[in-house]
Parts: structure tokens; C-alpha cells; sequence
């Protein structure tokens, strides 16, 4: 008969291999939205991505990608390693549940277990593992190229390893698991820092094998716990970095040693005290402070894979985030001083008073022959009495503080009670940030519109709007995981209640603990629920032990052992079947291209060697990963405008890349170095009132002149610039001769743009986008993305010319009012006919999330404008081909009428599809009726969805109106009064 061991390391491996099966089915092909575009392309080539970097991640990924048939297959093998790190987060998870269970049925690792408690044991463990298989926020890290996959492995792996450590922890080599934990959790920070906070969990594992338990003892153990994640934190990942950067500072600037002679100082005194602390240790014989040193020094092998970093950004990569090719922008590179800090426990609020600005550590720029210092990091000093203990309410900006009043009754000249602090703390930052994050995944999800809430298992799905009663994530578990989980929790409480407490910690620290440290603002961009999977992680547990509960409730109606376990577990394992079948559909990503579809067609809105401003993750990474991995358009230079705020990113773009030419920026470095013209302030200047040369203004500045100095309060010196009104002349033969205007608008070339920049300053991004028009001459097409706020437009809008979903600079005056932009009708059918992709777009089987829609939504409007054009211009043939063609790549099937459709009804109705586009104004009136009914129920967590509807209602009163539909128009202008008046009340 086979051991116990050996059935449960096989009934591992198969449920292991599930998972597989059931990730690597659901995969998504390509790079997904968010950082998944940029994570491959920087797996590819281990180029330097944002702050911290994620360098073990790349590495392995880099390692996964050289398996690729193609550059097309790469992002599937790099999205493989998120499948595997899940699937082995499974596989520990099922080997930690049945370790736990074992030392609930049996005191002793030597005695065997009995059938029956063998296969509760592997029931338990099974339907455990399998839950967590299926959770929502798990599975949805499981098929794409993110960190968090892998970071939850780290988790699940040291958290077993240290309740193997337990189970031989008298043996004498037992302390090779703590070894192996620390060398881990060195990895780890390679990949994220979520695994620290399991770092509790194993301190007190640790403390109740080899200590009799008491609250001092306790307590202590916890302040340790909480010191070593310091350490870790603090100490070792940016601390060990700085203090050699302040040796490399001191012995280059002090000195006169040559560069990186103070970080070889540095480790020759860093390895000497190691060398001492370990001779001691042997001398005294002091076997836990070796041990921690050995520890220690596992700790920095697994973290020296952030050596990668430095050594990769000083070959200067086409992605070189933030440049940290020496100590001190590596340094700067680890802290992530770019994002800023947020308060925690003690700081200002939200309307707390600047009352002054103090220096702190200085920047420096490597010069050359030392570190130069070239600004000084600042604080704001705020007024004492408008400091708090557990500030919550903290962020000034306008969009935050509405959203604050929403969840607290807050008023902007009045200072936040610790009450209310509190109750957003509670309602928001915990309830709606967490609580409701872990209720979807043990009870139910309402729909994958933003801010959905939990679907209870009384709700039902009568009289919801399509958005949310047809959406595949629209997921009812009937509160099955969460009853059984609570089951377990009891269960285990009342068998082992040190254990229960050391999951219970697992839990907390995983979850509500990153809730209260990341103290997050009312506004987030998407959801946040894949932070919290190592919490979910921990529930998993309790819902594996939930089957021993439910088998110890039997023992009075079933005597056998194996018979209470095989019903225990069938009735365990409807969990994982329900999770199962409900997440499926809207986990399944087998079939998603749009993602990198949306940057394929961006690059083809382009004209040759072309420089694209982009703006956001969405809009700008995907384009990373078509450029870097399957070298769509190369010759296109996307230029981040977030990131043209940043000397480092500024340097780049003077740089060669592919077939892309340095941009021209004639500015120098010492012209955009960090503190230098980050701000530029308008300060009239009355001899320029009237209007300036744009080319005479750039050199201005290059020259630093001083009649454009200005003083701040503070005494900080600024560039301003002394009129809003720009002009800059045209060279025709220039604009001719490099094709920059086509043919049957050069007539009409305009000697000379004249534009307002509206705005009462400048950031150094505007800077850039002004110099670049002042320098190029129209060698090279300059397009913004479609997706770019208009405010960084600069008021070009009368200059720009529509060629797909990319606007162009040109030197041609847009004489029409209305829409944005001429629209250039037979280059943008050439590219939004012939060259755009639109993969499984057209395939209702296909879940397109929020995320996905928002960029269909766009591309119909470009069919839309297209279609129109072509009816102004007399060509109803040209015009049906652009609009049957939207509607059969973008049908309602699969991507949902929505507020771009109403502008394409005339144009339907013109090109002789009146009963069409009749008929879509009632399809969409009552859609938007059921959806405003509901969403208005909702109080204001869909305040966004209740805008788009009104807009789109107004759309549809408009296009009804224009198509004659006259009762139809006046039945939805009243509807629309009705809603907006409810609108305006709430």
C-alpha cells in the first residue's frame, strides 16, 4: 500500500497540473493592458522598465521568451511564466493545507494516518487549492505577464517551507530551511515586495516551536517580526545602496578618487565586517547569530539580481526608465521618488496650510569629473495645527476632494475630524478597497463595470442594464466559498488555535494591512484587487479546512472514516466547480488581441519616421511591445508626455532607436536637467504682448536669458515665458518638399502658425513639444494620439489634421467649426480600411472588459468622422463602405453600442440605412433607460456611468431629431430632463 507521502505528493502534482491546464487554456496570446506590454518588451531584451524594476521577473522571463517559435509567441511564453508561478502557488498551497490539516487529525509527523484521514487530508487540500485556482483576482494575475503572479508564489513557497522547517525542527540541519526561506525572500524583492508581509506568519511559526508561548513573549515576537520587514525594507533595498552612494559621493567629490572608487571602498568595509561578524559568531559559538548572518547574506545573493538594473541602463536601452546607470540615480531608481509619498501615520491633510518649503538631500548629476549637486529635494512645512494623527483624508486635489465628500461629510474650510478620518478609513479605504475586493471573490461580482459591488446571492438579474446583467463578470458563488472558509476558520480555531492564528496573521498582513500602509486616495484608474491575493491566498486555507469541519460534523451520522471524507469532499468541491463555471467566461483571454490591435493601429495612423505623443499605461505600453518584440514601425518614436517632464526620458529621445532619427530637440542637457525649467511661469512681458517667434522664444531659454529670470517667494529662480501667443514662420519648400501636407491642401499652406498656448504655465513636456515644432521644419510628421488630453494640445488645434486614431501637425489652417481636426478622408480610409486589425473583435464570445471597450469606443468614432466627411463631399459609396465596415469589425454583438454610436445614425440614414439606424435609436434609448434606473439606485459609486448614459441620451435626443423621429426625440428629451434633474439633486 502506498505511503501517505506518496499520495499526497501525486494528489499535488495532479491538482497542479489542473491548474495548468486551466491557466495555460485561458492565457491571453498577446500583451495585455496596464504594465503587461511593458513587462514583455523589457523581458525580451532585459531592457530597465519603471521604478523598482522587477529584475528576477525579467530575467525569467527573459529565460521563458528564448522558447518562443516567433517574436509573435513571445508574449504567450512570457504570460506562461505567470501560469506556471500560479500554478506552483497552487501546488504549495495544496501541500500547506495538508500539512496544517495533518496536525490537527495527528499529533506527531512519524505516525501514519489512516485511510480515512488520508483522503480527508487529500480532499481538503484539493478543494483548498482548487478554490484558489478559480478566485477572480488570482486567475485574472494567472493569464498575463504581471508581477503578482509571481510574487504570490513567493509567498505560497516560503510560507510552506517554513511548515516544513517546523516539522524537523529539532533535527540538526534543520536551519537550512530558514536559509532557504531568506535566499527566497531575496528573490522575491526581485519581483515584489508583497511576499515581505508573510514575513509575521513565519516569526511566529518560528516562535511557537521553539518557545513556550506567553503574551511577552508574543508581543516581542511581533516587534521583531515588524523590525526584520524594516530591515528588509528599509534597511537592505534602499539602505545598503545609499550608504555606498554616500561613500561613492564622499571619496569622488572629497577626494578625487575616479568614479567608483567610493562603492569598492564601500563593499571592501561591507565584506570586512561581514567576514569579522561571521568569525565571532564561530569564536562564541553563537548559533543564531550565525544563522541570521547567513540569512543576511542569502538575503543580498537573491537581491543582487537588482544588479541587472545598473548594468543594463548603462549600455543605455531603448527603454531606460529613469536611467539609473550609476549609484545615485539608482538609488533614486529603488526608492521610487518619482510617485511621491503618502502619509501613514502622522502628516498633513487635505486642507492643511503651506507655510513654508524647506531643502533636504541634494540631486546630483554625475559631471565630469564628480557629482555635481543641481537641485535640491524640497518639503513643504506645513502648519502644526493642520497635522493629524492617521490622516485619510489627505490629497488637495480638486477631483480627490469631491470624491472625499462622497464618503465623508467633509467641507473644504474646516479640518477633518480623527472621526472622520476613520470613517473613511472604514468605508472606503478597508470596505470598498478590500472588503469588497474579498467578497468578490468568495461570494459574487456584480459586473466589471468600475466601483461594481458585490452580487449577494438573494440578488437576481431581473431589470439590469445589458452593461451589468449580461456581463460575463456578473459572477454569483451563493456566498458557497465564504460559508466554507468561515467553517474551516472555526474549525481550525477550535483544533489548533496557534495555527489559526498564524494563518489569521497570513490573512491580515496580506490584506487589511496593505490597505491601511498604501492609504489610498478616492480615485484610482482600475481596480485594485490583484494586491490583495496573498490574502485570499490565506482564506484558501480556511476553506480547505472547511471540509474537515464539514467531516467532523458527520461523525455522528457516519461512522467510517473514509465515507465521512468522500462526502466531505464532494460537498467540498462544488466551491471550486461553481468558482469554475462562473469565472470562466470572463477569465478566458484565448481569444483577446485588441490590446496590441489598439497600438498596431496607432503606429499605422502614422505617416514614416513619425514622432507620436502619447499619454498613460494603455496608450503608450502596448506601443512598447509592438515596436520592441514584433517590430511593428519602428521608424514611429513614441514620446511619452508624462515622461518629457524627466531629463533622463529627454536624453533618450535624442538618441538613435531603430529606424527611428534622434528627435530634433534643440535644447541641451544643462537646458532640461532635473530642477532646471520643470516650471515655467507666465509673466507678461509687454513689448511681446501681442505674439512672439516661436524659434526666437526656444533659443531664449537655451540661453538662459535673463530678462526671462523671475524670483519666486521662496527666492527660486524660474524661466517664464512672456506671452501666450506664439508664431512660428513657414518654410513652403520645406513643407513641400518633405511631403508634410498633402497635395490638394498646399494650396492653402499658411505662411506663418499662429496659436495661444491658453495656459499660465509651462511644464517642461510643453518645452519639449514647442522645441521640436521650432526645430524640425517639417522634415518630420509630429502626430498626437487621439487618447492625448487636449489640454497638451496647446491650442494647435486649427494645425491638426485627423489620419486615423492620430492627429497631425501640419502647417494648414482647419477652416471648419466643430469637430477636432481636418480630416484627411483618403489617408485615413487607406489606413483605417486597409491597414488597421481588428482580431476577435467581431466574436460575442470574447469578454471585453471596461478597459478593452474604451478603445473600440474611440476607433467608432474615427469611422464616424470618416463616413461624414465622405458625405459632405458627395460620396455616399465611399461613405456606406466606411460605415459597413465599422459595423461589421465593431458590431453590437460583441462591443455594445455606446456613446460614440448616436453620431453615425445620420450618416446610416444618408447612405440610404434609415431603418437601421431607426432602430438602433430604440435599441439604445431603452438600454439607457434600464441603465440609468439602475445605476441612479446606486447612489454615487457610478456617477461616471451615470454621465456617459446622460451624454449618450442627449446624443440619441440629436440624432433623432435629425432622422425626423420627432415623438421619438421628445420621449427621450423628457427622459433625459427626468435623469439629468435627478442628477442635478443627488
Amino acid at each position: 500500500m502506498r505511503t501517505y507521502k506518496r499520495i499526497n505528493d501525486l494528489a499535488g502534482w495532479i491538482i497542479f497540473l489542473v491548474a495548468t491546464f486551466v491557466y495555460v487554456k485561458t492565457l491571453e496570446p498577446t500583451a495585455s493592458f496596464w504594465d503587461c506590454g511593458e513587462f514583455i518588451a523589457c523581458s525580451y531584451k532585459l531592457l530597465v522598465p519603471h521604478p523598482p524594476g522587477a529584475p528576477f521577473f525579467l530575467m525569467i522571463g527573459r529565460l521563458f521568451s528564448m522558447f518562443a517559435t516567433d517574436p509573435t509567441n513571445v508574449a504567450f511564453m512570457v504570460n506562461l511564466l505567470s501560469a506556471l508561478s500560479s500554478s506552483f502557488t497552487v501546488l504549495f498551497l495544496y501541500w500547506s493545507i495538508t500539512i496544517l490539516g495533518r496536525k490537527m487529525l495527528i499529533c506527531d509527523r512519524i505516525t501514519e494516518p489512516t485511510t480515512g484521514q488520508t483522503w480527508l487530508l487529500i480532499g481538503s487540500g484539493a478543494v483548498g487549492a482548487l478554490a484558489f485556482t478559480f478566485t477572480d483576482s488570482f486567475w485574472f494575475s494567472a493569464v498575463e505577464a504581471e508581477v503578482y503572479a509571481m510574487s504570490s508564489f513567493f509567498t505560497a513557497i516560503v510560507f510552506w517551507a517554513m511548515l516544513k522547517w517546523e516539522a524537523r525542527s529539532e533535527e540538526p540541519t534543520a536551519d537550512k530551511w530558514l536559509i532557504l526561506i531568506a535566499y527566497l525572500t531575496g528573490l522575491s524583492i526581485g519581483v515584489h515586495l508583497l511576499n515581505l508581509l508573510a514575513i509575521p506568519s513565519l516569526a511566529f511559526i518560528y516562535y511557537y516551536r521553539k518557545h513556550k508561548a506567553n503574551r511577552k513573549g508574543a508581543l516581542a515576537t511581533f516587534v521583531i517580526s515588524a523590525v526584520i520587514i524594516v530591515f528588509i525594507l528599509w534597511g537592505i533595498i534602499p539602505g545598503l545602496p545609499s550608504l555606498a552612494g554616500s561613500f561613492e559621493v564622499f571619496f569622488i567629490n572629497n577626494m578625487g578618487l575616479p568614479f567608483g572608487a567610493g562603492i569598492i571602498i564601500f563593499l571592501l568595509f561591507f565584506l570586512a565586517a561581514l567576514y569579522f561578524a561571521f568569525a565571532y559568531s564561530y569564536r562564541k559559538n553563537l548559533r543564531w547569530l550565525n544563522t541570521a548572518l547567513l540569512c543576511f547574506v542569502f538575503i543580498l545573493i537573491g537581491y543582487s539580481s537588482y544588479l541587472m538594473i545598473p548594468i543594463r541602463s548603462a549600455y543605455n536601452p531603448t527603454i531606460d526608465e529613469n536611467d539609473p546607470e550609476n549609484i545615485v540615480s539608482f538609488v533614486s531608481y529603488l526608492k521610487r521618488e518619482q510617485y511621491g509619498d503618502r502619509p501613514l501615520l502622522y502628516g498633513p491633510q487635505f486642507n492643511a496650510e503651506i507655510i513654508d518649503e524647506e531643502k533636504t538631500d541634494p540631486r546630483y548629476f554625475k559631471g565630469k569629473d564628480k557629482y555635481e549637486i543641481v537641485d535640491y529635494k524640497t518639503e513643504p512645512v506645513y502648519n502644526p495645527k493642520d497635522m493629524a494623527l492617521l490622516p485619510r483624508i489627505y490629497s488637495n486635489q480638486p477631483a480627490h476632494i469631491q470624491e472625499y465628500k462622497k464618503w465623508v461629510n467633509i467641507q473644504e474650510g474646516k479640518k477633518p475630524t480623527m472621526g472622520q478620518n476613520l470613517s473613511f478609513l472604514m468605508r472606503y479605504q478597508l470596505g470598498h478597497m478590500y472588503w469588497r475586493y474579498f467578497l468578490w471573490n468568495f461570494v459574487g461580482r456584480e459586473g466589471d463595470v468600475q466601483q461594481s459591488g458585490v452580487l449577494w446571492p438573494a440578488e437576481g438579474d431581473k431589470n439590469l442594464p445589458e452593461r451589468v446583467g449580461e456581463s460575463m463578470a456578473r459572477n454569483n458563488f451563493y456566498a458557497l466559498p465564504l460559508i466554507l472558509g468561515i467553517i474551516g476558520l472555526i474549525f481550525q480555531i477550535r483544533r489548533n488555535g496557534f495555527d489559526a492564528f498564524i494563518v489569521g496573521l497570513l490573512f491580515f498582513f496580506t490584506g487589511i494591512a496593505i490597505a491601511l500602509y498604501l492609504n489610498q486616495p478616492p480615485i484610482e484608474p482600475r481596480e485594485r484587487d490583484y494586491t490583495f491575493a496573498g490574502s485570499f491566498f490565506a482564506f484558501s486555507i480556511w476553506i480547505g479546512l472547511g471540509v474537515m469541519g464539514i467531516a467532523a460534523a458527520l461523525k455522528k451520522m457516519m461512522q467510517s472514516e473514509t465515507a465521512r471524507a468522500a462526502v466531505a469532499t464532494v460537498l467540498g468541491l462544488s466551491v471550486p466547480a461553481i468558482l469554475a463555471a462562473e469565472g470562466w467566461d470572463d477569465h478566458d483571454r484565448s481569444h483577446r488581441y485588441h490590446s496590441v490591435d489598439s497600438a498596431i493601429n496607432l503606429l499605422q495612423s502614422c505617416a514614416p519616421n513619425a514622432i507620436l505623443f502619447t499619454n498613460g499605461d494603455n496608450d503608450t505600453f502596448p506601443l512598447w511591445y509592438a515596436q520592441e518584440v514584433e517590430g511593428i514601425r519602428t521608424d514611429v518614436r513614441v514620446a511619452v508626455l508624462s515622461y518629457l517632464n524627466t531629463d533622463w526620458y529627454v536624453d533618450q529621445m535624442k538618441r538613435q532607436s531603430y529606424k527611428s532619427d534622434p528627435l530634433p530637440i534643440s535644447l541641451e542637457n544643462p537646458n532640461y536637467r532635473q530642477g532646471t525649467n520643470d516650471y515655467l511661469p507666465f509673466v507678461e512681458k509687454e513689448v511681446v504682448k501681442n505674439g512672439m517667434d516661436l524659434k526666437q522664444f526656444v533659443k531664449l531659454v537655451k540661453d538662459n536669458y535673463e530678462g526671462l529670470q523671475v524670483q519666486s517667494a521662496a527666492g527660486r529662480s524660474f524661466t517664464s515665458f512672456p506671452t501666450k501667443t506664439f508664431f512660428l514662420n513657414v518654410d513652403r519648400n520645406a513643407v513641400i518638399q518633405n511631403n508634410a501636407v498633402p497635395a490638394n491642401r498646399q494650396a492653402e499652406i499658411v505662411p506663418q502658425l499662429n496659436f495661444n498656448v491658453g495656459r499660465s504655465a509651462l511644464e517642461k513636456k510643453h518645452l519639449v513639444i514647442l522645441d521640436i515644432l521650432a526645430t524640425n521644419n517639417w522634415k518630420r510628421p509630429v502626430y498626437f494620439s487621439t487618447t492625448v488630453n487636449t489640454s497638451d494640445f496647446l491650442n494647435l488645434d486649427p494645425y491638426l489634421q485627423l489620419e486615423g486614431l492620430a492627429y497631425r501637425i501640419v502647417p494648414v489652417r482647419n477652416q471648419q467649426q466643430g469637430d477636432l481636426g481636418y480630416v484627411e478622408k483618403d489617408l485615413m480610409y487607406n489606413n483605417i480600411m486597409n491597414k488597421f486589425q481588428w482580431r476577435e473583435m467581431d466574436n460575442p464570445n470574447v469578454f471585453y472588459d471596461e478597459n478593452y471597450l474604451r478603445f473600440p469606443s474611440n476607433a467608432r468614432n474615427m469611422f464616424g468622422r470618416l463616413a461624414t466627411e465622405y458625405l459632405k463631399a458627395g460620396d455616399k459609396a465611399k461613405a456606406k463602405e466606411v460605415l459597413d465596415h465599422c459595423f461589421k469589425v465593431l458590431p453590437d454583438k460583441s462591443i455594445p453600442y455606446d456613446y460614440y454610436t448616436p453620431p453615425l445614425l445620420l450618416p446610416l440614414a444618408e447612405v440610404g440605412q434609415r431603418d437601421k439606424a431607426a432602430q438602433i435609436v430604440d435599441v439604445m434609448g431603452k438600454r439607457t433607460q434600464r441603465a440609468l434606473d439602475y445605476y441612479f439606485t446606486q447612489g454615487t459609486r457610478f456617477d461616471n456611468e451615470i454621465q456617459l448614459n446622460l451624454f449618450t441620451l442627449q446624443q440619441l435626443v440629436m440624432a433623432a431629431q435629425q432622422l425626423g423621429m420627432q415623438q421619438k426625440a421628445a420621449e427621450l428629451n423628457t427622459m433625459f430632463q427626468r435623469y439629468y434633474g435627478n442628477m442635478q439633486g443627488m
